[in-house]
């Protein structure tokens, strides 16, 4: 839809990228076999994505990790930074903002070469893409050991993915994607969005829920995210006009829970900004409980995690369940 599309272009007019070349490096804890383990996450600065060039989703901000004037040399050079922190993790999960498997962002060379390298050690590597860059997967050699491929679906509503996200996919053409993964013999993790742009908090649990429907027979890892605040985005344009609320985390713990008794995969859920105005979040009081329960589902696999959440503002978030749609009109 062109009118969104230019609006989301309007918006990010003023943003002036960076110049930093650094790429960032941390240690985290995830899930492998069923057991907890540390996984190396590395985002890489490159290019950027493409569609964020383009217009970009409506709740993505992470165009701001990426920096034009990147060469193949300081992609190179970012690999070395990122060997040189990398202490053996079994777990890696590489992000550039944008797709790994687009080589106006790395190299198909490149993309070989960086993956070969943590394979030296690591029994998975995650990278990131959209679907129409899937078909480049033929020319990755995956040693045998696991070579996850996440794209961001957000929603398996066509509806939702083009008046919502602005996503410029189709749920037909990240199915397809999916399904060359899989025939790759690759493991895939997709993203689902809790509560796009123009969605009610209701609407947004029951878009999430049958998404999970969709896609459960399909993927191996479900990671949830609740949107968060990003600036230069429609989503901030729209909340600082009281026009977006981020979802609650009692949405979220619902929509998790519901999520497993049909899905049989690992299911993960990344709160960025979590607690915050920005983020998910209640009435501030419990939000700290909320989330530590959220981690104990996704990465302890304590199902009985969220069996004894409460708080006085559940009647609040209920009645904006009821009421929203009505309010809004």
């Amino acid at each position: 839809m062109e009118g969104l599309s230019k609006l989301c272009r309007d918006i990010r007019e003023n943003y002036i990228p960076k110049k930093d070349k650094k790429p960032r490096v941390w240690s985290e804890d995830d899930v492998l076999n069923g057991k907890i383990t540390k996984a190396f996450v590395v985002i890489l600065k490159t290019k950027g994505c493409y569609w964020a060039r383009h217009s970009g989703c409506t709740m993505c901000g992470y165009f701001k990790d990426s920096n034009p004037s990147i060469t193949e040399k300081d992609i190179e050079e970012q690999l070395a930074y990122a060997l040189s922190r990398y202490q053996g993790e079994k777990i890696v999960k590489i992000f550039t903002s944008g797709s790994f498997l687009d080589e106006r962002e790395i190299s198909p060379e490149m993309q070989e070469k960086i993956i070969k390298k943590f394979f030296e050690k690591a029994e998975k590597v995650s990278i990131e893409t959209r679907p129409e860059f899937v078909p480049a997967i033929e020319k990755i050699n995956a040693n045998k050991k696991i070579l996850e491929i996440s794209i961001g679906l957000e929603s398996a509503n066509d509806n939702v993915l083009k008046y919502s996200i602005n996503k410029g996919f189709t749920f037909a053409e990240w199915k397809k994607a999916a399904e060359k993964v899989l025939d790759a013999g690759m493991q895939l993790k997709t993203y689902l969005l809790i509560k796009p742009p123009f969605l009610t908090e209701k609407e947004a649990i029951e878009d999430a829920i049958s998404s999970t429907k969709k896609i459960a027979d399909i993927c191996n890892t479900i990671s949830f995210n609740p949107t968060a605040v990003h600036g230069y985005t429609l989503v901030e344009y729209l909340w600082k006009r009281n026009l977006y609320r981020p979802p609650w985390l009692w949405s979220v713990c619902s929509v998790l829970k519901k999520a497993r008794e049909f899905f049989h995969g690992q299911i993960k859920c990344d709160i960025v900004a979590g607690g915050t105005k920005r983020g998910a979040h209640n009435c501030g009081k419990c939000d700290r409980i909320f989330l530590n329960a959220i981690k104990d589902y996704t990465i302890r696999n304590k199902n009985n995690a969220f069996e004894k959440l409460e708080c006085e503002c559940k009647e609040e978030w209920m009645d904006t369940l009821e009421m929203e749609g009505f309010l809004i009109g």
